[in-house]
């Protein structure tokens, strides 16, 4: 239990299904509840599958580069403290990402994959985590608790894609905008401890 909350506890400030809404509402106001319902279980379904290879596959692609995972965690780890410098400090370019995002998913007929799984789900900073995540030492019992911990943050992202229409209405901008604020203070934290776990581990 421990190592499934951990896994979701650590991604689901990262892919912050709840920033995506407003995205995922705009991409799919024409379309009708049957159909937004399967955009949203497609994406969630599509960034499972992506977390997954990242996880199961990201130590050998370390390999091949000859990086070792601190390496990536002290790269992930100012990516994900920028990430969260963004989502409390909200500026123009990040605005400028998100109509670039919609541009693109308006021409679309399917968005669940681009640009809903990646990147606004399962984007850099969310690959980073799971690839950190495994380690040599990590049994094959833990490797499955991981990988539940992901279809664990799917199905809540889902859900939370699934009601997003009342949570905008209930929550409003200015209790999105808090929900923001909270959001980027925990991956900035994150992205902090990615990067003293990693100089801890170099010194010692």
């Amino acid at each position: 239990m421990e190592i499934l909350l951990a896994t979701f506890s650590a991604l689901f400030s990262v892919v912050n299904p709840f920033g995506a809404m407003p995205v995922f509402l705009t991409l799919t106001h024409d379309d009708s509840p049957a159909r937004r319902n399967q955009q949203a279980f497609r994406a969630c379904l599509y960034m499972i599958m992506i977390l997954t290879v990242f996880f199961l596959a990201g130590q050998a692609v370390l390999d091949f580069f000859g990086l070792r995972i601190h390496d990536l965690r002290i790269a992930g780890g100012i990516m994900i403290m920028r990430a969260g410098l963004d989502l409390l400090n909200p500026k123009e370019d990040s605005k400028k990402i998100s109509k670039d995002v919609v541009a693109e998913g308006v021409e679309k007929e399917d968005i669940s994959f681009t640009p809903l799984a990646m990147p606004l789900l399962s984007g850099p900073g969310s690959i980073a985590v799971v690839i950190s995540l495994f380690t040599k030492s990590l049994t094959y019992f833990d490797m499955v608790l991981t990988v539940l911990g992901i279809i664990l943050l799917g199905a809540v992202s889902y859900t939370i894609l699934l009601f997003s229409p009342r949570l905008m209405i209930f929550m409003g901008k200015a209790g999105l905008a808090a929900l923001t604020k909270i959001m980027g203070f925990i991956v900035l934290s994150l992205g902090v401890s990615f990067i003293v776990t990693a100089l801890l581990a170099l010194f010692k």
